[in-house]
């Protein structure tokens, strides 16, 4: 293999890493701002024992 598809071969590698990365980081932050939305919904509601517990059991 000659150095310019190695270097092109590398080069593509490392740009479909860091795009993997950057979705895992965009959802990682969407699930932080949705749970602290789930959190702050649970705080507001009308009855003082609803979300006291959750059953998350599949």
């Amino acid at each position: 293999m000659d150095i310019a598809s190695l270097s092109t071969a590398m080069s593509q590698s490392s740009l479909s890493q860091a795009v993997g990365i950057k979705v895992l980081s965009l959802s990682k932050d969407m699930a932080e701002q949705q749970g602290q939305q789930m959190a702050e919904m649970l705080k507001q509601a009308p009855h003082p024992n609803l979300g006291g517990s959750l059953d998350i059991r599949a």
